[in-house]
């Protein structure tokens, strides 16, 4: 795995990098015009049943209020009108500025439309939000990047792919299944179509085989990202393709760490040991169960998007908006929403497995050692 670390170093530095010019950006827009960044900023999170959301919200308030703000922090528990609710008691309350990881990114257009009247930019914050022309500015990861490598890591897992990212002449075939994120968020499909970009030249070959012949994003969309309703799918599948005593499941692209939990219940129940034989499950956000069952060999990989400096963009998009100056982008093209194309900042990903859970994630200072073998 000597390239795998190379790369992780080398996005880790990126984030660094790409955070240092951020960092400028905010401290340039937070010197003599610092007095006139006070304020109520309203930040909307999407659920409290994912460890990431929570560290997304602390990191942002935390952030905020060293700034100098005061800070009305909710969540809504994966319900539409909760979080439509929640953000327009904000703008009553004179939010001066909206930080929002939306539910679902197309729900908001007459609510965002009020935050326009009322002057007060929106920052969509990792889940770009959809249908609207009221929204300033997006702070985000490379999405697509994301995709791409999970699809990698699936095919580094099954063998498929060295150390050194070259294809290693292995032909398998290997039977995987796909699991893809909520169909209500943006970002599923890009995690999707750059892991599906990744995966289809093997596809083609007959490598890889996707034995239960689900393989378009309807069809694999997990709706609220939710593990019991991957688990469901998980089992049913196991159940109809895999049930013969001969045929076994190889690898499971995995897009978000909630699922591949489920999946490995789903596995494990189906009589899969850990060890040799056990599918190659990949996954997102680095959430500390699931870097547990890394360490443990259950989970192979997962992708680590740092939420204390994804709060760093966002607050200094809100300081410099909030400042009459110009937040730092690095993408005006990628994203469009459906009415214009939304001004970004892309952080890097870091693809993380057994090997990589001490230099990234503990060294790095996301985790103690107590907390990953606890």
């Amino acid at each position: 795995m000597k390239l795998k670390s190379l790369l992780a170093v080398a996005a880790t530095g990126a984030i660094i990098i790409g955070m240092s010019a951020c960092s400028s950006t905010a401290s340039t827009t937070s010197g003599s015009t610092a007095a006139a960044a006070t304020g109520l900023i309203g930040v909307a999170m999407p659920t409290k049943s994912s460890q990431r959301w929570i560290a997304d919200g602390d990191n942002i308030k935390k952030q905020l209020e060293a700034a100098g703000f005061t800070v009305d922090l909710e969540y809504a528990q994966d319900d539409i009108p909760t979080q439509v609710t929640q953000i327009e008691n904000m703008i009553t309350k004179g939010a001066k500025a909206l930080i929002i990881a939306s539910i679902d990114g197309t729900t908001l257009t007459n609510t965002l439309q009020t935050a326009a009247d009322n002057k007060i930019p929106v920052i969509a914050y990792d889940r770009l939000i959809r249908d609207s022309n009221n929204v300033d500015y997006y702070a985000t990861f490379d999405n697509y990047k994301v995709g791409v490598e999970q699809g990698t890591s699936l095919l580094t897992g099954l063998g498929v792919l060295g150390a050194d990212g070259k294809d290693t002449g292995n032909k398998g075939p290997f039977n995987v299944e796909l699991f893809a994120g909520s169909p209500d968020d943006n970002n599923a499909t890009f995690f999707f179509n750059g892991a599906m970009d990744t995966l289809k030249p093997y596809i083609a070959s007959g490598v890889v085989k996707v034995a239960s012949g689900q393989t378009d994003f309807k069809s694999v969309a997990t709706l609220r990202w939710d593990g019991a309703t991957a688990q469901a799918r998980m089992e049913n599948i196991l159940t109809s393709t895999y049930s013969n005593g001969t045929t076994k499941v190889n690898g499971i692209l995995s897009p978000y760490d909630g699922i591949s939990r489920g999946l490995i219940s789903a596995v494990t129940s189906a009589g899969y040991k850990v060890g040799a034989g056990f599918p190659i499950i990949t996954g997102q956000d680095a959430e500390l169960d699931s870097v547990k069952a890394i360490n443990s060999g259950e989970q192979y990989s997962t992708i680590y998007k740092d939420t204390r400096e994804l709060a760093k963009v966002a607050v200094s998009m809100a300081q410099a908006l909030l400042t009459g100056s110009t937040p730092e982008t690095n993408d005006t093209k990628t994203y469009d929403n459906g009415k214009k194309v939304i001004p970004a900042y892309l952080l890097q990903p870091v693809a993380v497995t057994k090997a990589d859970v001490q230099k990234v994630l503990i060294d790095g200072g996301y985790y103690t050692s107590a907390q990953v073998s606890g």
